[in-house]
């Protein structure tokens, strides 16, 4: 689905009027489409974003998806299996399936990556996502998550169109002969975000349960699905695999609703 030049004005619009300042891109797998800044050396959109808002899918989820892909992690095994500290401050018979679609689970999945990584989290991301997928200046700095708009760009463009590992597992969520648990993990491990991962991911995995959720993404009307910052009026990505499209929004004024508004124009049916 491309996006036509109206449609683009009404977001531009929209933004415009309700929070000038922020930075936001619509696209497909192509690239951009539409946007905030243009890109150029210099321009405001190559500038160093703060994206700590969205540490957790941009760092936390796809460095999950790799400890998974390669059978260091199944999502359906308690925590304990991994040890006392990958369990450390969580109930028992908690997997990482209940920590990827609680809005709580976010510190205890970090401990849990960087204890079967022996890496931080950081330095699991940059090796296993960020370097993989060209997002050479996306990196945690000054206590934040930092990222120009082209990284961001090409993340979500990648979740269009993945990475395929000849030798990924059929089924992501329950990958075939894993290691044993509390085996070492390389740190090296698979690059990029697999297609299993991201479809896995972006489908309904609460059941009849309310608020669904995904593995760390939620669902949205008309096959959208976001992954917003904790607190309200703060960033939020957007990907519709069904209309090959995807969004972002940073705000600076979060005391502005804007998020529902602006995925409701990016994603209009022409």
């Amino acid at each position: 689905m491309t996006l036509l030049s109206d449609q683009a004005d009404d977001i531009r619009a929209l933004v415009g009027s309700a929070d000038p300042g922020a930075v936001w891109a619509v696209g497909g797998p192509e690239g951009v489409e539409a946007a905030s800044h243009s890109g150029d050396p210099g321009d405001a959109g190559e500038a160093d974003l703060d994206v700590g808002g969205l540490a957790a899918v941009l760092a936390l989820w796809p460095a999950i998806g790799s400890l998974v892909e390669e059978g260091a992690l199944r999502l359906h095994t308690p925590l304990t299996a991994y040890g006392d500290e990958a369990a450390a401050g969580t109930p028992p018979g908690t997997t990482a399936h209940h920590l990827l679609t609680h809005p709580d689970g976010t510190t205890a999945l970090t401990r849990l990556a960087e204890h079967l990584s022996g890496s931080p989290l950081a330095e699991l991301a940059a090796t296993r996502v960020w370097h993989p997928l060209g997002m050479t200046r996306t990196r945690f700095a000054d206590d934040t998550l930092r990222a120009p708009l082209a990284d961001l760009v090409r993340f979500l463009r990648h979740l269009l169109s993945p990475a395929e590992p000849a030798d990924r597992a059929a089924d992501p969520a329950e990958p075939a002969d894993p290691p044993k648990p509390g085996a070492p993990v390389d740190p090296s491990g698979p690059a990029g975000i697999t297609r299993a991962w991201t479809s896995e991911s972006l489908r309904i995995r609460t059941g009849e349960l309310t608020p669904a959720r995904g593995l760390l993404w939620h669902p949205a009307p008309h096959g959208v699905w976001t992954h917003p910052a904790p607190a309200p009026g703060g960033p939020a990505l957007w990907i519709s695999p069904r209309h090959r499209r995807w969004a972002l929004l940073l705000p600076t004024d979060r005391a502005t609703p804007l998020r529902t508004a602006f995925r409701a124009a990016a994603f209009a049916l022409p």
